[in-house]
């Protein structure tokens, strides 16, 4: 019997800036085991920093080499943009000046802005039209529009920014408030810019599965929760403040639960998802005579999303 053919499709590129720094690491090894994009699509990556981080690139790549990740085919490392940028499918952008604790988002603004800007040139010149981008350092908001307005040949809908991050704290201060898993709760909602200026919301969030006494079935987070002061009060304030928790405590920012939101949000913004979700989030760009960046909702189903 002669074997079966199967046909592969080309691994897809993947660019990461700012790979050498926490969120970067983290995130190399969970788009290598499949965290991304699942366990049959391969991927090359494209690893870019400044010149003077160019050793630790080639830590990382040691250290993915020896992780033996089936799906991962190639690894680019470069301080390099034509090289770093040229044919990506998917751009990652980490790289940004860091938030360090006691600086507020708008701090951040001035330098990153430049950054964003340059990066916006290199993706317009060198990336496939069709890459899709998402934005992770900060203030993410405003870099999304500073890069989608520096690369005018690249559809304005290609271009998102990280909030999957909030959302996932909520579910889980929720999840950890009702001693239930957190796959069981939906239409959680996040308005407003990633900073602490966010509203959570909790209002139309229901949890699935729930079962009391002889009941099974779908009730509101809130009436499970029976404390509105709690939701408007502790939980708000617990999700708002969350980074500049982990930064007191850890002296650095949020790197593995950021990794995790961005393969989250990639995942079903490229896949879809397998149900309807009233949750998934993320920044789009809306340009009329002007360009306008907000959070919205965006569902997902049988592998389509609905804007």
């Amino acid at each position: 019997m002669e074997p079966i053919q199967t046909t592969v499709a080309s691994p897809v590129r993947i660019l990461i800036t700012g790979a050498a720094g926490n969120i970067g690491y983290s995130l190399a090894f969970m788009i290598s085991q499949g965290r991304m994009f699942g366990p049959s699509i391969q991927v090359i990556l494209h690893l870019f920093d400044l010149p003077q981080m160019e050793d630790t690139l080639k830590g990382v790549q040691m250290e993915l080499t020896d992780g033996a990740f089936e799906l991962l085919k190639g690894v680019v490392i470069t301080s390099d943009p034509a090289e770093g940028f040229r044919d990506i499918d998917y751009a990652v952008l980490c790289g940004a000046k860091p938030r360090l604790q006691g600086m507020e988002r708008k701090d951040l603004l001035t330098a990153n802005a430049k950054i964003f800007k340059e990066q916006g040139k290199y993706l317009d010149t060198y990336a496939k039209k069709t890459v899709k981008i998402l934005v992770v350092g900060n203030p993410a908001n405003t870099n999304a529009l500073i890069l989608s307005k520096n690369s005018p040949s690249i559809h304005k809908e290609n271009f998102t920014a990280l909030t999957r991050l909030d959302h996932n704290r909520a579910l889980a201060q929720l999840s950890e408030k009702l001693k239930i898993e957190s796959r069981n709760i939906r239409n959680i909602t996040i308005w407003g810019n990633h900073s602490n200026t966010q509203y959570p919301d909790a209002d139309y969030a229901i949890v699935e599965n729930h079962k009391a006494g002889r009941f099974l079935g779908t009730m509101p987070v809130k009436s499970l929760v029976a404390d509105d002061n709690w939701v408007q009060e502790e939980f708000i304030r617990t999700v708002q403040q969350r980074g500049s928790a982990v930064i007191a405590a850890r002296k650095l920012s949020s790197a593995a639960s950021a990794a995790n939101a961005i393969c989250d949000h990639m995942r079903d913004w490229i896949l879809g998802t397998s149900e309807v979700f009233f949750i998934k989030f993320f920044l789009k760009n809306i340009y009329k005579k002007i360009g306008f960046v907000f959070i919205f909702i965006v569902f997902g189903f049988n592998n389509l999303k609905h804007f």
